[in-house]
């Protein structure tokens, strides 16, 4: 099937007992066994539940996998790929990432032996030169969160496997959704997603989700799964089932008015420089041509007068965009990773990739662009 049928159809078929089209919300917490472990496939909600079934079978198709896991948050999907790894093992991961990811290996797992050493992932000289008997996970955010850094998935896990088969590269695919990239299919092990984004697209949900090939690494996110218990709800799962069937219709629109934001801040005089992958003279251009279906509908910018003032005055001078945390959803939002999502970065760590005080990161949703290009205009009028 091609992605706009998958996203309808896959793993996804009328409910056996009623002939619903659309899959029931299971609020269930347990299920009646006919005899002790003869059960009709599902014993307890925490382990299985039949509308989670679904959406993880939905997701393993449009992401070309064999296996889906869902979990209750995409950063619980992440803290699942690193209780596999053992004190003393090493993650490599990019310079440039979002900082609740940053958070959670610096934070917590540090705490636990496992280091994490962050690199320019983008330049393979450097990580071939990184990769040492301790390096067990290569950590890849692409686009990157806020920079919007262009990462070259397949040339990692080139250089990666070349070394060490065991090696496992997870990448972070939620700023392109799987209607743009599809990691697996450039040799990546495993794809995280945080599905409260794209996937279900109508910021009404938070739900993370993994994406594997291999059968006995489905095993063992399976068990972590269930043994750590978290899971999303099914209602969740039902939203997340709802928004996907719109998810290529969405994230079309959103790379159209995207690239027409890009080019209208691009020659504002207010505008010191804009991160768009969809620029020919962005350093990623190439790749997220060749890799991506198009070049997202995430926009960054920094202003001429670098300061948190000046960002301040355009943030709250809006009235279309939002000013929210999260992005990916209908409506388009506006944020300062500085103060916001990525806070819990150092500065000077963050000054080292360019996140100034001044950058703002703009989710552009699916109104008319020319509304969204006005009331930017508007706010840059403030400072």
């Amino acid at each position: 099937m091609k992605f706009a049928t998958k996203v309808i159809h896959a793993g996804i078929t009328p409910d056996p007992s009623t002939g619903a089209v659309m899959t029931p919300i299971y609020q269930t917490s347990t299920y009646v066994q006919e005899a002790p472990g003869k059960h009709k496939g599902y014993e307890y909600a925490r382990t299985q539940n039949p509308t989670r079934t679904v959406l993880e079978n939905n997701l393993a198709a449009l992401e070309n996998g064999t296996h889906a896991i869902c979990f209750s948050s995409g950063l619980a999907a992440m803290d699942a790929v690193l209780k596999t790894l053992n004190p003393g093992d090493e993650i490599l991961s990019t310079n440039d990432l979002y900082g609740g990811s940053y958070r959670l290996m610096r934070r917590v797992f540090e705490k636990y032996g496992i280091v994490s050493t962050f690199i320019d992932l983008g330049n393979p000289a450097t990580l071939k030169a990184a990769l040492n008997e301790n390096t067990k996970l290569i950590w890849a955010e692409t686009p990157t969160n806020p920079m919007l850094n262009v990462l070259d998935i397949q040339a990692i896990c080139e250089v990666v496997k070349n070394i060490d088969p065991l090696i496992t590269v997870c990448v972070d695919n939620t700023f392109a959704s799987p209607y743009l990239q599809n990691p697996l299919d450039l040799g990546a092990d495993v794809v995280l997603h945080s599905a409260t984004k794209y996937i279900g697209g109508h910021s009404d949900l938070v739900l993370g989700a993994l994406v594997v090939k291999d059968e006995a690494r489905a095993n063992e996110f399976y068990f972590l799964q269930n043994a750590v218990g978290a899971i999303p709800g099914p209602q969740d799962c039902f939203l997340a089932l709802r928004g996907i069937k719109t998810l290529h219709l969405r994230v079309e629109r959103t790379c159209q008015n995207a690239e027409r934001v890009a080019e209208t801040l691009a020659n504002h005089p207010k505008v010191s420089k804009v991160y768009y992958p969809g620029f020919e003279h962005h350093a990623g251009h190439a790749i997220a041509k060749r890799q991506m279906r198009h070049f997202g509908g995430m926009v960054s910018f920094d202003l001429v007068a670098d300061s948190f003032e000046a960002a301040e005055k355009v943030l709250s001078g809006t009235h279309l965009f939002s000013l929210a945390e999260s992005l990916g959803g209908v409506e388009s939002l506006i944020g300062h990773p500085a103060s916001m999502t990525h806070a819990s970065i150092p500065r000077e760590q963050r000054l080292k990739v360019g996140l100034t005080d001044s950058l703002i990161r703009l989710s552009i949703g699916v109104e008319d662009a020319d509304d969204l290009i006005d009331d930017l205009k508007s706010a840059l009028e403030k400072i």
